[in-house]
C-alpha cells in the first residue's frame, strides 16, 4: 500500500518511522510545511527511497489535492487540528481514505453522508487521547450487561525524575495546544446528573480529584472535554449512568499553579496591544515558556491511558480496569506521547489500507476498531494493555 503522511512534527515523525518499518507499506510521501527540516530528518534516519518528501500548504485545498494525485490507499493527517476540515474535504474529493488523531470538527461531521456514499473510510480521533482510550472504553463497556460508572483517563507527563521544574511538566506536543486544552472545559455526570464545567473552572479545587496509578504514584485529575458525547456514541442513555467522566492528570501542584494563571487571564485567547504590537495572551505565554520545558536527551516521559468501568454482568457487580503505561524509548528517541499517538495513527492507516478495517463512512474508535486486532498491533510495538476484571462485594 502507499500512504500520504501530512505533518511530520513530533507525532508525525513516529508515524513515519512506523510506516517505514512496515513491509506492507511500499511507498510513503511525507509532506510538511518545513520541507528542508523534513528532508534533513529523513536523511538522518536513512529511510532511503521508500520515503519521498514534499511541501504542503495546509491552508490550501489545492496543495493537498496535488499531493493526493498518486492515489494513496490512505492519507494520514497529523497536521494541526485547525486544518483537519480542509484535509477531509480534499480526501473526499480525491476519493482517498483518511485517518487523523484529533477530535471531529463540525465541518467534518457534515461530510459523513458523502463519505459513506463514496464508499470511503474516514477514521478520526485515532491517536492516544482521543484514540486508544476510545478503543479500550468500547471494549470495556461491552464486557457488561449494564454499566453505571465510567471513568476514562489519558495523560502525558515527565516521569518523576524529570519533573524538576515549577510546573512539574515537560512538553511532548505543542504547548499552545496544551494551554488551549486547559481552557476547554468539560461535561460529565455526577450522581446521575449532567454537570457542565466551564473553561475557567477546570482547575477549581472542587473539580480536581486524586488518582493513584500503581507503580507511578499519586496524581491530580481534571476534566478532559465532553464525556457525555461518548456515552451517546456507546448507545448508553446518559440518564442511566450514575457517574461518567473523561479526565487528564498531572503531578500534584500542577492544577493549583494553572488555576492562578487562569485567574490572572494569562490563558485567555485574547489579543492585547503592547507598544503598538498585537499579542495574543495564550500564544505569548506558550512561546515564552516552551523553550524551557523540553525533555532532556536522557529524560523520559510517560503516557497513561486508564479506563475504569463498573456495572453488572450476569447479576454480579463487577469492575473492569484496562490500562496502558508507556515510556519514552531512549534508543529511538521517540517519546511515549509520540509512540502512543504516532504509532496508533499509523496502525489505523495500515489496517484500513490492508482492508482489515473495511467499514465505510465516518468511523469511531469506540465501535469500529476491533479490540483484539488493535491490542495485537500495539503489542508488536511494545505497547501493552493490561486488563483486570474483578467482582465487587
Amino acid at each position: 500500500m502507499n500512504i500520504l503522511l501530512l505533518g511530520v512534527g513530533m507525532q508525525g515523525k513516529a508515524a513515519l518511522h512506523d510506516l517505514w518499518r512496515s513491509p506492507a507499506v511500499e511507498r510513503i510521501v511525507a509532506a510538511d510545511g518545513d520541507l528542508p527540516a523534513l528532508q534533513k530528518h529523513v536523511r538522518s534516519r536513512h529511510y532511503g527511497e521508500k520515503v519521498s518528501c514534499d511541501l504542503v500548504d495546509a491552508g490550501s485545498k489545492a496543495s493537498i489535492l496535488r499531493l493526493m494525485k498518486f492515489k494513496p490507499a490512505v492519507v494520514l493527517d497529523l497536521l494541526p487540528s485547525r486544518f483537519s476540515g480542509n484535509v477531509a474535504a480534499a480526501a473526499l474529493q480525491a476519493g482517498v481514505n483518511l485517518v487523523n488523531s484529533v477530535y471531529v470538527l463540525p465541518e467534518v461531521k457534515k461530510l459523513a453522508a458523502a463519505i459513506k456514499a463514496n464508499a470511503l473510510t474516514f477514521l478520526p480521533e485515532f491517536g492516544m487521547d482521543p484514540g486508544i482510550d476510545l478503543v479500550l472504553l468500547g471494549h470495556a463497556v461491552g464486557l457488561f450487561d449494564r454499566v453505571d460508572t465510567i471513568d476514562s483517563y489519558g495523560a502525558g507527563f515527565p516521569e518523576a525524575a524529570a519533573a524538576d521544574n515549577a510546573i512539574k511538566y515537560k512538553v511532548t506536543w505543542t504547548f499552545e495546544g496544551v494551554l488551549r486544552a486547559y481552557m476547554r472545559g468539560g461535561r460529565l455526570i455526577r450522581g446521575g446528573r449532567i454537570v457542565e464545567i466551564g473553561g475557567r473552572e477546570m482547575f477549581n479545587p472542587d473539580n480536581v480529584h486524586e488518582i493513584q496509578i500503581p507503580g507511578l504514584g499519586k496524581f491530580e485529575a481534571y476534566a478532559n472535554g465532553d464525556a457525555v458525547h461518548y456515552a451517546k456514541l456507546l448507545g448508553i442513555p446518559p440518564d442511566r449512568l450514575q457517574h461518567l467522566g473523561r479526565f487528564s492528570f498531572r503531578w500534584p501542584g500542577h492544577c493549583a499553579f494553572w488555576k492562578k494563571m487562569v485567574d490572572l487571564h494569562l490563558l485567555d485567547d485574547e489579543t492585547l496591544t503592547l507598544d503598538g504590537v498585537p499579542i495574543n495572551r495564550r500564544r505569548f505565554l506558550a512561546a515564552a515558556i516552551e523553550p524551557y520545558i523540553h525533555l532532556g536527551e536522557k529524560e523520559r516521559d510517560v503516557a497513561v491511558i486508564r479506563v475504569e468501568v463498573m456495572g453488572e454482568k450476569e447479576g454480579k457487580k463487577k469492575q473492569a480496569v484496562l490500562q496502558i503505561i508507556d515510556y519514552r524509548d531512549l534508543a529511538s528517541g521517540f517519546t511515549a506521547m509520540s509512540r502512543t499517538v504516532g504509532y496508533t495513527a499509523s496502525i489505523g492507516a495500515q489496517l484500513i489500507g490492508s482492508g482489515r478495517i473495511d467499514r465505510r463512512g465516518l468511523l469511531s474508535p469506540l465501535r469500529d476498531v476491533p479490540y483484539d486486532l488493535f491490542k495485537q498491533e500495539l503489542a508488536k510495538r511494545d505497547i501493552h494493555i493490561s486488563e483486570e476484571i474483578k467482582t465487587l462485594a
